[in-house]
C-alpha cells in the first residue's frame, strides 16, 4: 500500500461488507464484487490440497445476484441473525493493479430464541482492484477452518 489513504479504503472495505451482509439487506452484497469475480466458501483441508471442491461457489457478480434471488424468494430456513467480527486486513502484496490481502473473521449465529454460537470461522483470502466505485473485491476466497459445518449456509459468509 501507497499511503495511510489507501490503508483506510482497504479498512474501510472489510468494515462496509462486514457491515453489509449482517445488516440482511442482502441486495448490498453483490455491489462489492466486480462483474468478473469469484466468491468461494471452502474448507480449509480442501484448498490447502488444492482440492476445487467448495460448499458455495459463484463465479460472476450475475451468480451473486442469483443467490441474493434464492436467499429472499425460494429458500425456506430458520431466520437468523449473523454477525462478523473481521480482523485487520494484512496486505500480502500489491500487484498490477490488484491488492492480495488476508483477514481472519468469525461469524456468531444467533437463532430467535436461542443461545448464539460460533458458525463459521476461517480467514479470507482476497484479491481488490480499484475501480470508478470504489475497491472491489475481484475475488474473495472464505476458507473456514471447521470440517463440521451446519447442514445449511444460507446467508454469504
Amino acid at each position: 500500500m501507497e499511503n495511510i489513504r489507501d490503508w483506510m479504503a482497504l479498512t474501510q472495505l472489510y468494515a462496509d461488507y462486514a457491515s453489509a451482509v449482517d445488516s440482511g439487506d442482502w441486495a448490498l452484497w453483490p455491489e462489492f464484487f466486480t462483474e468478473d469475480c469469484l466468491y468461494r466458501l471452502q474448507p480449509r483441508e480442501n484448498f490447502e490440497r488444492g482440492f476445487p471442491l467448495a460448499t458455495l461457489s459463484f463465479e460472476s457478480k450475475g451468480m451473486l445476484r442469483d443467490r441474493v434471488y434464492g436467499i429472499q424468494e425460494t429458500l425456506f430456513h430458520d431466520p437468523y441473525y449473523q454477525r462478523h467480527i473481521v480482523g485487520a486486513p494484512l496486505v500480502r502484496k500489491v500487484e498490477n493493479g490488484r491488492i492480495h490481502s488476508e483477514a481472519n473473521y468469525a461469524v456468531i449465529r444467533t437463532k430467535l430464541n436461542q443461545l448464539s454460537t460460533v458458525f463459521n470461522a476461517g480467514r479470507y483470502i482476497d484479491e481488490i482492484v480499484a475501480t470508478a466505485d470504489g475497491l472491489k473485491f475481484a475475488s474473495r476466497l472464505a476458507i473456514y477452518d471447521s470440517e463440521m459445518i451446519p447442514n445449511s449456509i444460507i446467508y454469504p459468509v
